[in-house]
């Protein structure tokens, strides 16, 4: 039997190579087929739905039943212009596939920002953000994936014809404010949106330039920390006077991979994060106030909110960064949660929470890992090991040097009094005095604000001890 040689065995790999990326374009180019399709149905469907009564009625049904308002959505136009410049001896058929690819390529990219794709319109383009989950940062979402398509098709044009040919233009319209939602469909729910934010949108991305993304001075005012704006002129809006708009030029330098503006760097993701972290604690506080247990009169809502609060406060004064002050308020937002599962050991309950939940918020391993070290520190007694665990220490026992103390201390006797887990409230006065006496700490603003007022605080409760 003749073995094969080394050339003949690296032709039958190259062969083999070939064989498997003609497959993988081929699967490809199925999946946009089928996502072509899928679209056409749609279309039918809804038209057929709209001749038929019986459709028509059921339609006007669903949107009396399931209509919702969004007091602040970032809706986007994007009008993919390229039917005025095909190319001489180019067929219908291939510029439909090319919009079909672009179309393909924003659904992806609205899905990466999390933004809802409402429809295209033959080849306008409609999304919005803050729908159908309502969040606070949706206008950057909506301005980031606007980018992302501008940059999507530049070099999409650029790897088809070379540079300085082009078929496909995008002018971009963006308009932030209050929405009607009409939610649809139900193995595929979509969302149809009306409103006066709807037509300014549409009139904005009217007035726009090829290649250029114009957004409404409100999304100016809600994006012009991350983004650099250019003033772009006036658009008369009936009955509510000239509506001014703004170009979007890029990410501003800071705030960029590379200083041209278009790749966002660590910095903007910390930037990003800490105006996140408001929609985190909503969903957190929110899940407080349903979960706790009624016996929890200390570690409360109230509690989350002082420690986040004060940790944002220390931070400051002792010269944490930015991202320190994010895990910091993150670490303060998650420390309790944990009593949503058991009162003992709720510490570890609060980390494996955090770490189920951040991850959708874009946290990293690393700051993951960081913020579960800064919970678990909070333990009693606490042992904390570098500075963010001592600041955390400190403001969740922020209140041993506060006017309030005595209130507040009370509140945590009757909490262990429902449990069962101490005795008289003479009892609890001597276990604070010992506690508050052989207790210090550990940062230098902590102990500049409530040192004082802690020494204050045993003379009070001894006073109060009659045996």
């Amino acid at each position: 039997m003749t073995g094969i040689n080394n050339e003949e065995l690296v032709k039958r790999v190259a062969r083999l190579a070939k064989q498997n990326q003609e497959l993988e374009d081929q699967i490809k180019k199925l999946e946009k087929q089928n996502e072509k399709l899928s679209r056409d149905y749609e279309k039918v469907k809804a038209l057929y739905e709209k001749s038929t009564p019986e459709g028509a009625r059921e339609a006007e049904g669903e949107k009396k039943d399931k209509s919702l308002k969004f007091n602040m959505a970032t809706v986007l136009f994007a009008d993919i212009h390229g039917f005025s410049k095909l190319v001489e001896g180019m067929e219908s058929s291939g510029i439909m596939d090319e919009l079909d690819e672009i179309l393909y390529e924003f659904d992806a990219i609205v899905a990466k920002f999390k933004i809802e794709k409402i429809k295209t319109i033959g080849d306008t383009y409609m999304c919005a953000g803050g729908i159908p989950v309502k969040n606070i940062t949706n206008p950057v979402d909506v301005v980031m994936a606007a980018m992302e398509m501008r940059n999507f098709l530049q070099q999409y044009e650029a790897k088809k014809r070379g540079e300085g040919h082009r078929i496909w233009d995008l002018k971009i319209g963006i308009h932030t404010g209050p929405v009607t939602a009409t939610i649809s469909g139900k193995k595929k729910v979509n969302y149809d949106i009306k409103g006066d934010t709807v037509n300014t949108a549409s009139r904005v991305e009217a007035v726009s330039e090829q290649g250029t993304i114009l957004i409404s001075v409100m999304t100016y005012e809600l994006v012009k920390e991350f983004f650099d704006c250019e003033y772009y002129g006036k658009l008369p809006v009936k009955y509510k006077g000239d509506l001014q708009m703004y170009r979007v030029l890029g990410l501003k330098p800071e705030f960029s991979v590379d200083g041209l503006g278009k790749a966002p760097n660590e910095a903007f993701r910390i930037k990003f994060g800490l105006i996140q972290f408001t929609d985190i604690q909503e969903i957190i506080l929110d899940k407080l106030e349903k979960e706790l247990p009624v016996y929890l009169y200390y570690h409360n809502v109230k509690h989350t909110v002082d420690v986040v609060t004060e940790v944002e406060l220390i931070g400051w004064g002792e010269g944490c960064t930015d991202e320190e002050i994010l895990l910091l308020k993150t670490a303060g937002l998650f420390h309790d949660v944990g009593h949503t599962v058991a009162y003992d050991n709720h510490e570890y309950h609060g980390t494996v929470i955090a770490r189920e939940m951040l991850p959708k918020f874009n946290y990293s391993q690393e700051q993951i890992e960081r913020i579960c070290n800064i919970i678990m520190s909070t333990k009693l007694p606490p042992r904390p090991t570098n500075l963010l665990e001592n600041i955390i220490c400190d403001s969740d026992l922020d209140y041993l040097g506060r006017s309030d103390f005595i209130p507040v201390s009370n509140t945590l006797y009757e909490e262990l009094k429902a449990q069962n887990k101490i005795g008289s409230l003479n009892d609890w006065n001597k276990i604070q005095v010992k506690f508050i006496s052989g207790h210090q700490y550990f940062t230098e603003t902590a102990r500049s604000l409530r040192e004082v007022n802690k020494q204050q605080q045993i003379e009070r409760i001894q006073s109060l001890i009659t045996d």
